[in-house]
């Protein structure tokens, strides 16, 4: 043990250095935020109401029924019910996600792969019965064209959602000057 060390123990100096700063914080003027009226900007990428992608292009839903959300979820809250269209293509009937069950976790918006599933910044949402928190396939593409259509759903995709194409690339191989790889 150096004599720093045994300073520091036998003098308390990170407690002392704890209750400064909480001495600091006691005597410095008190924030107040004044919620309805006085509304912050949720921080990007927040994850809060759940929504289905509408392809940009098409105005159809992304969603192909794949049922990775479904698995990946720990609290079992979504649950997606397909069928066989045209040309033995799957096609999703029923999506649905109980939003009291759910726990935020983003697991399924990381295991869809077609990037149909996202989670808004959208977090001022209540109700007086179980079945407002029960969205359906309908109501959770309304609430991407509420919440994200446009450039801020396109900011979100590019930002917080992954693995992107350039994730795969093969790196560059750097030549070496006798001409191999190295």
């Amino acid at each position: 043990m150096t004599v720093k060390e045994f300073v520091g123990k036998v003098f308390m100096v990170e407690i002392v250095k704890g209750l400064a700063l909480t001495f600091r914080h006691m005597v410095s003027p008190a924030i107040t935020r004044r919620y309805p009226d006085e509304k912050r900007e949720p921080v990007p990428g927040a994850r809060a109401l759940h929504a289905l992608v509408r392809d940009s292009e098409t105005g159809k839903e992304k969603c192909v029924g794949c049922g990775l959300c479904a698995a990946t979820c720990p609290s079992q809250c979504i649950h997606i019910y397909t069928s066989e269209g045209e040309d033995h293509k799957k096609v999703v009937d029923r999506y649905e996600v109980d939003v009291l069950r759910c726990i935020f976790c983003a697991l399924c918006v990381e295991a869809c792969p077609y990037g149909a599933v996202v989670l808004t910044p959208h977090f001022e949402y209540a109700g007086f019965t179980r079945d407002e928190f029960y969205y359906t396939k309908d109501r959770l593409l309304e609430n991407w064209d509420k919440y994200m259509a446009g450039p801020r759903g396109t900011e979100y995709l590019e930002k917080f959602w992954g693995p992107k194409a350039r994730d795969f690339a093969a790196p560059a191989v750097s030549r070496n000057k006798e001409g191999g790889a190295s």
